[in-house]
């Protein structure tokens, strides 16, 4: 089966087959398993292990946490990328998306303030979950127009901690 996986603005050609793992055509020796009862997945690359939090879902994107980091990641098959590429469909809008909590946790620190430009990949608030503080960052470029937490606050699963709005947005709705 072939899939094609977009992380930020670089698509990957995935194939997955009885011969194994293929990533833009070279072999790759790789193995994802689900960790029952949980959204944590554990991935091993050519022997190195990861551990990946699958966050929220829209549409065919996901929010994937690694080492801190949030990747909106969007994967699609062969038959809807052909469908998309014929119709001139693409995917869901490209600006920032809410700031939402991987797991729940408390939030520790927020970093921003309403009315703060950000930039990708900007660290925005922190949260500490199963003993671990976990910075949040925009994954695209925007302004701060609502901070919905606090320090202290204890927040659930997908829980939108901080709105952003697209750079260009916030100056045509200023000027």
């Amino acid at each position: 089966m072939r899939y094609y996986v977009t992380v930020g603005h670089r698509t990957f050609e995935v194939e997955l087959g009885p011969d194994g793992t293929r990533v833009d055509g070279r072999p790759l020796d790789a193995t994802l398993a689900h960790v029952e009862g949980t959204e944590l997945r554990s991935l091993l690359v050519d022997g190195v292990s990861y551990r990946i939090l699958a966050g929220a879902a829209h549409g065919d994107t996901r929010d994937l946490h690694l080492r801190g980091r949030r990747f909106a990641v969007e994967a699609v098959d062969e038959r809807t990328r052909t469908i998309r590429e014929m119709t001139g469909s693409a995917g869901g809008p490209s600006g920032p998306k809410p700031i939402r909590a991987p797991m729940p946790g408390l939030v520790v620190k927020v970093e921003v303030a309403e009315g703060d430009a950000v930039a990708s990949g900007q660290g925005v608030v922190i949260v500490e979950a199963m003993k671990m503080e976990n910075e949040l960052k925009a994954e695209a470029p925007g302004v701060v127009t609502r901070i919905h937490v606090t320090p202290g606050q204890a927040v659930e699963k997908d829980q939108i901690l901080i709105d952003l709005r697209a750079m260009e947005e916030a100056v045509s709705q200023e000027g």
